[in-house]
């Protein structure tokens, strides 16, 4: 690892982990972790894909669902909340020129209530600084199998 940013940088490491706390009284922590390693798997951090697939699994969560986000649209595991939250994570983490289209903030605020709505930004939001964290600091190579 290049440095270890909670170490150097405490207090934006706090703000971070704030941000998860705040959207986990909000969402579903299922819903929360499909979010987290959704963002994770789009934005190459093998650290949080790692992290978040394994603490999915000790929570009992179905492998084939962990396997299948990759491919979320193809797949039949998801409920249609979940499937607004994953397209919803696909939208804020790719951001890109036009944003968020109001076609799908209609739907994701037709899912969910504003507090709801509310955690599962900040999940994203979190998610995503912790992977460019990860993978800025090429915490990949912490990974050890066996």
């Amino acid at each position: 690892m290049r440095m270890n940013f909670a170490a150097v940088a405490p207090e934006v490491y706090r703000h971070l982990v704030a941000l998860d706390a705040f959207a986990h009284e909000r969402i579903d922590r299922r819903l929360a972790d499909l979010v987290k390693l959704r963002a994770s798997v789009l934005n190459n951090c093998a650290y949080c894909v790692d992290l978040h697939s394994t603490d999915s699994i000790k929570a009992g969560e179905d492998t084939r669902r962990l396997l299948a986000v990759a491919v979320w649209r193809e797949s039949h595991f998801f409920s249609a909340e979940e499937r607004v939250a994953l397209e919803f994570t696909d939208a804020v983490t790719r951001l890109g020129e036009h944003g968020v289209p109001d076609e799908l903030w209609e739907r994701v605020t037709a899912t969910f209530d504003e507090r709801q709505v509310a955690g599962l930004l900040a999940e994203i939001i979190a998610i995503n600084a912790f992977n460019r964290i990860g993978v800025t600091m090429d915490s990949a190579t912490e990974l050890r199998l066996g």
